[in-house]
């Protein structure tokens, strides 16, 4: 059995709480460094690391996608607000963007952004404000077409004031919706993120006229202390 010079047994040192701790530095505040730690002690982060995806949003899609299947081979895509790309980079293989998968049909995957955003082999990004006028047919054109599902992991910035912050990313999802229903091929599917506060009502009587199903679900890589949810909206009416 090892010890220390001491003579302490160090037997149980391997069972020990291994979580990272990170001490408040000069200029930092104290809920950016529990953010921080709560980063590099995040499972998901660790398994994105590992697995190379661009950031642990991308297993929300993954999970989202297993249940309700709508990134099939030859599926049309519009990712909002795609910036880093780790949603449409869960999407490439699934809808068979880069043709990989014989025999199937091959998909469509346009991601846009306020922000440049690093290639994609399988998909296009492209810079745009898609609240912008005319930014529908703009991406209509990009595709080739209307689209067979719009998602969006869009958040706006954080402004430490809950109700506030509820409001903003209930605003965005509103206008997310208002753009997958002039872009949306009869059928299609639109998935966004969502914060529980109350003001989400009015979202959800408009998706339940518009499609034919409307789910709300936590996916298990959504954190628990967070209070994002999604809303996965199927067979859009036209």
């Amino acid at each position: 059995m090892a010890k220390t010079p001491t003579g302490k047994n160090t037997s149980g040192r391997g069972q020990r709480d291994l979580t990272v701790k990170v001490k408040t530095a000069r200029g930092r505040t104290l809920s950016s460094t529990r953010w921080l730690q709560r980063q590099l002690n995040d499972p998901y982060v660790k398994r994105a690391q590992i697995e190379g995806y661009r950031g642990r949003a991308a297993f929300k899609i993954m999970e989202l996608d297993d249940k309700y299947r709508f990134l099939v081979p030859g599926a049309r895509v519009v990712d909002l607000g795609c910036a880093p790309g780790g949603w449409a980079q869960v999407a490439v293989p699934r809808v068979n963007a880069l043709g990989e998968k014989s025999g199937k049909a091959i998909g469509r995957i346009i991601g846009v952004d306020l922000q440049e955003v690093e290639p994609l082999a399988g998909a296009e990004f492209h810079q745009l404000d898609f609240m912008d006028e005319g930014a529908d047919d703009q991406v209509k054109d990009w595709l080739g077409g209307k689209a067979d599902v719009v998602m969006s992991d869009m958040a706006a910035s954080s402004s430490g004031h809950k109700q506030t912050d509820h409001l903003r990313i209930m605003s965005l999802c509103e206008a997310a919706a208002y753009f997958a229903f002039d872009v949306l091929e009869d059928g299609g599917t639109f998935v966004a993120k969502v914060l529980a506060g109350g003001a989400e009502g009015e979202l959800q009587k408009l998706l339940k006229q518009k499609f034919k199903a409307v789910a709300n679900v936590k996916p298990p890589s959504s954190r628990a202390d967070s209070s994002e949810k999604f809303v996965v909206a199927t067979g859009f009416r036209g």
